[in-house]
């Protein structure tokens, strides 16, 4: 029997700085869970890690597509231009300083790291900016840039769903918000990182979100729609007849979810909303969202389909701050959100309108959205409830039309009785500004 020898070797680092010491912890375990995933050779062929949450749930593609997107210095631009959302996270960190100074934070999805100079301002004891795409590496040296708050932030580049923390987090803050919300399911990484990260009974800047909707009419934007599908009404394009196709080219394009900045009179009905709270609300109940719906027309009209936008609340223990994207308040990068109907419904005042709206979330980080409006009996005989006129669509989130312009101002002859613009003069509950939600409200939901 030969043995062999062995040797080790130790070494002690030392660390001028606490900050410089967690940043070198967090890249440690960073290169050691690296190093365990990885693939290893066995006789009979390659046992590999299962991978990560996020790796699960996503494709290569679409991921790969993401971190490109975000890593991009343009596109971090253009968030950070849109003055109302940031002023509303600034002013929603400064307000409260007490739910920061002397506390540990977690950026999650830090980005350009932004979030996490807001709350090294505020007084934090330190940041931790996670951050997956390379735009980490920007944010270093943007926050370097800002020697009096940077020895209190370390970014560290990596998913939620894999990185380790040396410390829990008092508070977490992020920006997880996509179109209507939920588009690109970042919300699900921000509800990872609460599990994995946030102190029992710790705060989350936003707190909850909230979907609204409403049924709309817009003949304008229907006709529009529809009239794409014209080019496949050529029964000679250049000696080939396109027309057999015009059928499924018309419906394509009310597959299409639209995003645009509208004028709030096209609503038919005040809003309904659906609540999404972030401090309770389990991962896998946002795989699939059921909203039931319900409304009552104002005014008679066509409805052409359902217009959503949402706001989010900052639950501060100082100030309670909203930020929106509602029609009618200044417009965000967000913008609203509107599903067309390829077969609008006929409604009369006071005529109630149900539905459904069912999300389900696919891999490719969005969702496909079920819709369908139907228009029950009004007038005598209403309390039988019959369903006179039903329309549904199926739309893929992931695959909106952009007509990103700025709110149209529509002349009353658009099918929109004098009455329904009188409500929203004279300050109907239409778009009311979001209301104060006590503490036993936000222990409920």
């Amino acid at each position: 029997m030969v043995l062999k020898e062995l040797y080790s070797r130790g070494i002690i680092i030392q660390f001028m700085k606490e900050e410089e010491s967690k940043a070198f912890h967090c890249a440690f375990e960073q290169w050691k869970n690296k190093e365990s995933s990885q693939e290893s050779q066995v006789s009979n062929g390659t046992v590999s890690d299962a991978g990560s949450k996020f790796d699960s749930k996503i494709e290569a593609s679409s991921a790969k597509m993401y971190f490109h997107y975000y890593g991009q210095l343009l596109h971090q631009q253009n968030m950070l231009q849109d003055y109302v959302r940031t002023g509303s996270y600034y002013a929603a960190v400064i307000e409260n300083r007490v739910d920061f100074a002397g506390l540990v934070v977690v950026d999650v999805g830090a980005g350009s790291g932004i979030l996490s100079l807001f709350a090294a301002q505020a007084g934090a004891k330190h940041v931790y900016a996670v951050e997956a795409s390379e735009m980490a590496e920007y944010a270093r040296k943007l926050i370097a840039g800002n020697p009096g708050l940077a020895e209190r932030i370390t970014v560290i580049q990596g998913k939620v769903e894999e990185v380790e923390l040396p410390e829990k987090a008092d508070i977490l803050i992020s920006e997880p918000m996509g179109t209507l919300l939920i588009n690109e399911r970042m919300l699900e990484s921000y509800v990872i990182a609460r599990d994995r990260f946030l102190v029992p009974n710790g705060k989350m800047f936003p707190t909850l979100g909230r979907i609204h909707m409403a049924p709309f009419s817009d003949e304008y934007l229907y006709v529009e729609i529809a009239n794409k599908a014209l080019f496949w009404q050529q029964p000679n394009y250049f000696g080939v007849n396109l027309t057999s196709l015009h059928g499924t080219a018309f419906q394509g394009y009310f597959t299409q979810p639209v995003v645009d900045a509208f004028d709030p009179r096209l609503l038919v009905s005040p809003a309904m909303s659906h609540v999404i709270n972030f401090t309770s609300i389990k991962e896998e109940e946002l795989y699939e969202i059921d909203i039931p719906l319900k409304f009552i027309a104002s005014v008679g009209a066509r409805i052409h389909g359902l217009a959503c936008w949402f706001d989010v609340l900052f639950d501060g223990s100082t100030v309670q701050r909203w930020l929106t994207t509602a029609p009618g308040a200044p417009t965000t990068h967000w913008y609203q959100l509107r599903c067309v109907l390829s077969q609008p419904i006929y409604v009369m005042a006071g005529q109630e309108i149900t539905g459904r709206l069912h999300m389900v979330a696919h891999k490719a980080q969005s969702y496909t959205l079920n819709l369908t409006l139907s228009a029950k009996t009004w007038g005598p005989g209403a309390e039988l409830g019959e369903v006179l006129q039903t329309s549904s669509g199926k739309l893929d989130l992931k695959e909106p039309y952009y007509r990103m312009s700025q709110a149209q101002i529509y002349p009353v002859a658009q099918d929109q009785p004098s009455q329904l613009l009188q409500q929203v003069e004279e300050g109907s509950d239409f778009l009311q500004p979001p209301p104060q939600i006590s503490e036993a409200v936000l222990q409920s939901l």
